[in-house]
């Protein structure tokens, strides 16, 4: 979409054309654009369309923001998920952070968090349609006065005076994911460096980053939302007592740790905890271990087992009732004779797929279980229970 088609969508007509298409139905596009181009210029019309169906996907991770917004393609699909974007403002306001420059602001879905918690940004991007969103949306959501939207690289941006810097560097090219920290737009070196440059500084780095490229002034928080990992976040100026983070959202659930060694393993007990994904992922699964008291079935798998039911936010709970060799035909028996026709299925260190596993069972009956498939040793098995607790 060009800048000045994007602009039109800015005018009164251009707001009444997009708060008729709030609510159409998937397939409607072509009957709407038709009945449309009668009324309005099919350019606008298209554009008009294809800005309703980024707001549809953008619902997700906007909410009811998304219908007052304007989008990019990447915008949806680089954008901070907003329940993050809000505890990572909320960290910032904590530390006193009054001035940020966000560099790599993109649609200004970080910019706004920041802003709500009545900090001033100053956002940045090389993209002129990305900068004229955010701009967009600053004002949509009354926030102009808080977020100053400049078009630009971030590498030739002063952040002299600021109280911090956040830096989001683009993960993504025409070619699919990087995955090379050294292939970020800007690389993970220079913008590690912009995060020293103010007193507090943040960098927004895929989850699965190794852990020995993380510096050694730096805190590391992997956040997920409603157990999904969504992002890590290198922290600098936060003097932090240890050196990872995970945290928890909804509700704020934040371990810290990560110079406990792995705990031992042993033999599967009455209960099996599986650890959220932040916290496999921080390397705390240690810390987890010692609330539970608990053991690894396996040193390589990130299942803990333990005779106590302990309530802990940082893992799921299962009372274990039958543990089996790698048999399907034995499971497959063993739940029909249970009655079992809703089966929760979950592997570690197991080729088979939850998929293919669900075929071969074809589960039946009005009750519920829950499936592990994982090895101890070189040994695969499958762990059967129910939800604890």
């Amino acid at each position: 979409m060009e800048t000045e088609i994007f602009e039109a969508l800015l005018t009164d007509g251009g707001r009444r054309l997009l708060d008729e298409l709030r609510e159409y139905a998937p397939g409607q596009e072509l009957a709407l654009a038709t009945r449309l181009r009668r009324e309005h210029p099919a350019e606008l019309v298209s554009a008009a369309l294809a800005q309703a169906q980024l707001r549809q996907r953008a619902r997700a991770k906007f909410g009811e923001d998304a219908d007052r917004m304007y989008f990019t393609p990447n915008g949806v699909e680089q954008s901070t998920r907003r329940s993050v974007a809000e505890w990572r403002a909320r960290r910032f306001a904590e530390l006193g952070v009054r001035r940020l420059a966000d560099l790599c602001g993109g649609i200004g879905g970080d910019a706004i968090a920041l802003a709500r918690a009545g900090i001033e940004v100053l956002a940045v991007d090389r993209d002129p349609l990305a900068c004229a969103a955010a701009t967009a949306n600053a004002a949509a959501l009354g926030l102009a006065d808080l977020i100053r939207v400049r078009c630009a690289d971030v590498t030739e941006v002063d952040v002299t005076g600021f109280d911090a810097v956040f830096t989001d560097p683009a993960r993504r090219t025409s070619k699919g994911r990087v995955f090379d920290p050294a292939a970020y737009s800007p690389p993970l070196s220079w913008a590690v460096e912009a995060g020293r440059r103010t007193p507090f500084g943040a960098l927004k780095v895929a989850p699965g980053i190794p852990h020995d490229l993380v510096p050694e002034d730096a805190e590391a928080e992997w956040v997920s939302d409603h157990g999904d990992v969504k992002e890590a976040v290198l922290w600098f100026g936060t003097k932090a007592a240890e050196p990872h983070r995970a945290t928890l959202l909804p509700g704020d659930r934040t371990l810290t740790g990560g110079r406990l060694p792995d705990p031992p393993a042993g033999p599967v007990r009455r209960y099996l905890y599986e650890p959220d994904g932040a916290v496999i992922r921080a390397h705390l699964v240690a810390e987890v271990a010692e609330q539970i008291d608990g053991t690894l079935i396996d040193p390589m798998i990130a299942y803990l087992t333990s005779d106590q039911l302990v309530a802990t936010p940082y893992a799921h709970a299962y009372e274990i009732t039958d543990q089996l060799p790698f048999n399907v035909k034995k499971l497959k028996s063993l739940l029909r004779k249970r009655e079992v026709g809703t089966v929760v299925i979950k592997k570690r260190g197991i080729g088979l797929t939850p998929e293919e596993l669900r075929r071969a069972l074809k589960p039946e009956g009005p009750n519920a279980a829950t499936v592990f498939m994982t090895r101890i040793g070189t040994t695969p098995v499958m762990l059967l229970g129910q939800p604890a607790g």
